[in-house]
């Protein structure tokens, strides 16, 4: 298999912001559900594509009011996570999952390498690559960054309501998270590595871009029924980036 996306379709990752003054590079992993057009439909209804499996609701316009607020660089994937999910290496199944919560995903199923590497190639490794090269340019030019990911989770998970409101992730570097959970106030239920955590393989973009590195990062999980609407994600993204620029100087 050739490549999967043609001209037409255009990069696959896009930056905003690009000559922002301030230290954060947001990053969205999941900020679409645009699937390729030749993989069609990978086989999924209409109502499983415009679910949580296909993409990360809000989260990109969450991020976008961050990157306003914090005058910060944003990097997202412009093709859904079900075609590669870009938080995750190319050797892990869940990179392209044959299945997602309650729902099978046929165009997922049984991949040869050729059709893994196409994906790999068309998708993860531009993401890697652009991610990376922010991350380093600003490096070199003397004013290294801090990462933030920013992600959106479902109420309800398997049929099992989640209390958890607002997560903060972290993996090996918790200096960042420390600061953001010691100054998080009453507005939401806001807790450290739920409702997922390192062992669910959920922080490879902070291990591939900033443990690499050494620099500050965390992982911000948002329940998705709070920023459903603009409304809703408007005051989210002033709680979290209230919570960022109060944290920031712990991390110089």
């Amino acid at each position: 298999m050739m490549g999967i996306l043609t001209g037409e379709e255009g990069d696959p990752v896009a930056l905003e912001n690009v000559s922002a003054r301030g230290r954060v590079i947001l990053v969205c992993e999941h900020a679409s559900r645009l699937l390729p057009k030749a993989l069609g439909t990978l086989g999924l209804s209409d109502e499983a594509l415009a679910s949580h499996i296909a993409w990360d609701p809000g989260a990109l316009a969450v991020s976008r009011l961050l990157a306003e607020k914090l005058d910060a660089t944003l990097v997202f994937q412009r093709f859904s996570r079900l075609v590669y999910d870009c938080n995750r290496p190319p050797e892990s199944p869940a990179a392209m999952p044959e299945k997602s919560e309650v729902f099978e995903v046929p165009g997922n199923a049984a991949l040869d390498e050729a059709a893994r590497n196409a994906r790999t190639d068309a998708l993860y490794r531009p993401f890697r690559d652009r991610l990376g090269a922010l991350v380093k340019g600003r490096i070199r030019e003397g004013r290294a960054p801090v990462i933030v990911t920013v992600h959106s989770f479902t109420p309800v998970y398997f049929g099992k309501p989640r209390a958890v409101e607002i997560g903060i992730l972290h993996d090996a570097d918790a200096r960042l998270a420390d600061a953001m959970l010691a100054a998080a106030g009453p507005a939401y239920r806001t807790l450290r590595n739920e409702p997922y955590g390192p062992e669910d393989g959920v922080t490879h973009t902070l291990k591939e871009h900033g443990l690499s590195n050494g620099v500050p990062n965390v992982m911000i999980e948002v329940r998705n029924d709070l920023i459903q609407d603009e409304a809703g994600q408007r005051v989210v993204a002033d709680y979290l980036a209230g919570l960022l620029i109060e944290s920031l100087p712990a991390v110089q």
